[in-house]
């Protein structure tokens, strides 16, 4: 009789799983008038598992045909293919079965009825031990651990920082800064693409130098920014830099496995609290607590990614969202790739003791590989060692304060981004830096001309470096650079046989520019002026009114500061001021001179980072000085 049970089970399941629903089939009519309470139990248990695979199934497809209207969604991870048996498992699990079967006939099965948010499959208990291992490594605290399930992907409530990623905890500021530098990318650059669900391909922005400056760009009215645009940028954010983990090719999301609404139900709100109350009690402690809860799934489609991800946006901004977000990056990259990636992969990505996010974690999220060090390509030691720095062009940069300390050098892939958006790293924290024009990457125009007329200079110096040429050498290079130089300049040049960089470059100076020289009518020396903005996302007290008499607790929000930052040519800034005080020397006297109408120059150790970007910039702002710390 058990035997006849289990092939009417299988039957109904199978039945379950067909293109046109039939009901589920139950069991014949007992020959006997008595039904054991053990039978009864099994005939319980095969229609609670016949019915939640028919609601399961019913729920999916509803899912499917949603994504199935921009692009098919691709396998799950490993490529598996659900077979009848574990569709059952996944609908009920054992211990929710075992539950059920002591309930009364006809009781409500909240599994079933509940529609999930397709969260994809488990990973094998070997998978996420040796993620968990990779990430946090051996003996780590649960301090550590509570800084990473403790951080969603949320932005500000602060009208002034609306546009950015808070942080509660310490540890996960790698994660969210890199998070925020993509996010200004398509807020500042590509506003148009935020209302699009079609794009180009994954890798859209890289073949892409074309934009168009959003209209608060211009005004730096950020509180402007709809909530819609917001969440598609972060959205169109991490895809990307899931995809580009993936090469381009996949994005593995990871999520948790509970079952939630589907995201058109009901209010943002509603969502939250709902996903909020199923993480009551979860605890993430060990790789066994981990692989409980993750549930994985692989797009090789842009948009499904897109769709799946607008979904999920609940569950990444509750408290697990930094480290599912991290988690979809390495799974997105291999885990395999990414220890092949590393240096030394016997360390944890997660540095102890204090939890913060490595430079392998940054770089991953920049570059698509876990790379350690933060200089262009490969570095090699000889005797087939080498170290492993960036391999290609960013989107978004990287600076860093050790650079101004001398412990590091930034490569230009990392120090030149295709848009003007770095993520700026101390020694204990991530910040973002960004500018609203992307030309205060260009080079100046004059320092251009500089570069040209010094490597025609040395093309000529026979000296091996000593920094002079013969006469013919010196007359080579007016004609190859047209610099027209006046006889009598050019007789006290020539006149000792030989002529030497340093008085040629005296000469130039002096020489007006429309000459091929660099005196420039205006005074300002070919000196770039322009602002530039700093967020810091770790949420900090800040007084909101009167709190003795209004009796409000203080705000914790971000600090957004605006620089305005003026940058010498790459001549010695001591010659700069020299001519510019001699050339006011003979302004009229009562007419203030651009020198004394500038703001005086502040120092912090985020301005260290800028002039490792731009040497010799002077910086200044309103209020308290940007923290990077």
């Amino acid at each position: 009789m058990a035997d006849r049970e289990d092939e009417e089970l299988q039957m109904a399941l199978r039945m379950s799983l067909q293109s046109s629903m039939p009901e589920a089939k139950r069991s014949k009519p007992r020959e006997s008038g008595e039904e054991s309470v053990e039978a009864r139990n099994r005939r319980l248990q095969r229609e609670l598992l016949a019915s939640a695979a028919e609601k399961r199934i019913t729920a999916e497809k509803r899912i499917r045909a949603m994504e199935n209207k921009s692009a098919s969604s691709a396998r799950p991870v490993g490529a598996r293919e659900e077979v009848v048996g574990k569709s059952a498992a996944a609908a009920v699990g054992p211990s929710a079965a075992k539950a059920e079967v002591g309930a009364p006939q006809g009781g409500k099965v909240e599994e079933g009825e509940r529609r999930g948010l397709d969260s994809g499959e488990e990973l094998s208990s070997s998978d996420v031990d040796q993620l968990f291992l990779m990430v946090f490594g051996n003996g780590v605290s649960r301090d550590v651990l509570a800084q990473w399930s403790n951080q969603g992907i949320r932005f500000s409530s602060d009208p002034a920082t609306c546009m950015g990623l808070v942080q509660h905890e310490g540890g996960p500021c790698g994660v969210l800064a890199t998070i925020q530098a993509y996010v200004l990318k398509y807020l500042l650059f590509f506003p148009d693409e935020l209302g699009k669900l079609e794009a180009n391909s994954p890798l859209y922005s890289l073949v892409q130098r074309r934009f168009c400056q959003s209209p608060f760009a211009a005004t730096d009215n950020f509180a402007s920014i709809t909530d819609d645009r917001k969440q598609r940028a972060l959205v169109h954010s991490m895809v990307e830099i899931l995809f580009l983990c993936g090469s381009g090719k996949k994005a593995v999301v990871a999520t948790l496995g509970f079952s939630s609404h589907h995201a058109d139900d009901g209010s943002e709100f509603d969502q939250n609290e709902m996903v909020t109350k199923a993480l009551e009690g979860l605890s993430i402690e060990s790789a066994s607590d981990l692989q409980k809860v993750l549930r994985v799934k692989t797009y090789a489609s842009w948009t499904a990614a897109f769709s799946q991800l607008m979904a999920m946006l609940p569950v990444f901004r509750s408290r697990m969202g930094a480290i599912l977000f991290l988690i979809s990056a390495l799974l997105s990259r291999g885990l395999e790739s990414i220890q092949a990636d590393r240096d030394d992969p016997s360390l944890p990505l997660v540095t102890a003791p204090f939890g913060h996010a490595s430079q392998e974690i940054v770089n991953l999220l920049l570059c698509g590989r876990a790379v350690p060090n933060v200089f262009d390509g490969r570095m090699d030691l000889g005797g087939g060692m080498f170290l492993k720095g960036i391999p290609t062009n960013v989107e978004v940069g990287f600076l860093s304060l050790l650079e101004s300390l001398n412990f590091c050098k930034v490569g230009r892939f990392l120090k030149c981004p295709k848009w003007p958006i770095w993520v700026v790293g101390s020694e204990s924290h991530y910040t973002v830096l960004f500018a609203l024009d992307p030309s205060v990457q260009e080079e100046n125009e004059l320092e251009e001309w500089e570069s040209k007329i010094r490597r025609a200079f040395d093309a000529q110096d026979q000296s091996g470096g000593g920094g002079f040429i013969s006469v013919e050498g010196f007359h080579q290079v007016l004609r190859e650079t047209n610099i027209k130089m006046p006889p009598e300049k050019l007789e006290n040049l020539c006149c000792i046989g030989y002529i030497v960089w340093s008085e040629f470059w005296q000469a130039l100076l002096d020489l007006d520019k429309s000459m091929g020289g660099f005196k420039d009518s205006t005074g300002l020396m070919g000196k770039k002026i322009f602002d530039i903005y700093h967020f810091n996302g770790i949420a900090k007290s800040v007084l909101n009114g009167n709190i003795a008499a209004g009796g409000e607790s203080p705000l914790q929000r971000p600090r957004l500061c605006k620089l305005s930052v003026s940058v010498p040519p790459r001549w010695t800034q001591e010659e700069y001021l020299a001519d510019v005080v001699t050339a006011s020397s003979s302004e009229p006297a009562g007419k203030e001179t651009e020198l004394e109408l500038k703001q005086p120059s502040q120092h912090a150790p985020l301005v260290d980072c800028i002039r490792t970007r731009w040497p010799r910039a002077i910086c200044s702002w309103v209020g308290d000085a940007p923290s990077i710390v």
